[in-house]
């Protein structure tokens, strides 16, 4: 897919997400069909769910796909450098991410977007796909955007 399908594709998402999000307040639910519209709706999207940070831990939230490791090691992945770095983190190739914490050998690409409460991170957003180089900064923005709807 083109950038320009990909851009009018997140466009149609994040209309779909904000409406979905006047459903409910509960910051779960949210992550919840998130999680499920952009698994099912962006064929490239292996693994698609939140990680949350509680006491220090970053635990799995809801999430889409194959069976998921039910907490992070500290500091490490691409989920703890995103939240280090306080950015999105795009992954090209997991196999050359120094650190990268394989929880499905499935996984060839990643990007990771951080959560944010009133200012703080409190978890991440993080998608895995099957193909190498699947993420760029258009999925970056657009998975920002709707991450953001998470807490409107």
């Amino acid at each position: 897919m083109d950038e320009i399908q990909k851009g009018k594709r997140y466009q149609r998402l994040y209309v779909q997400v904000e409406s979905l999000m006047a459903k409910s307040n509960d910051p779960t639910a949210r992550m919840a069909t998130i999680a499920a519209l952009l698994h099912n709706k962006l064929e490239y999207f292996f693994w698609t769910g939140f990680y949350m940070l509680k006491n220090g831990v970053l635990t799995v939230g809801p999430y889409q796909g194959a069976v998921a490791c039910l907490e992070l090691a500290k500091d490490k992945g691409v989920c703890w450098a995103a939240i280090n770095s306080q950015k999105t983190v795009i992954v090209p190739d997991v196999e050359k991410f120094p650190g990268h914490i394989a929880c499905d050998s499935r996984s060839k690409s990643e990007i990771v977007v951080p959560v944010r409460y009133q200012g703080a991170i409190i978890g991440v957003l993080d998608v895995d796909s099957k193909e190498l180089n699947s993420f760029d900064e258009t999925d970056a923005g657009e998975l920002e955007k709707i991450v953001e709807l998470i807490f409107i």
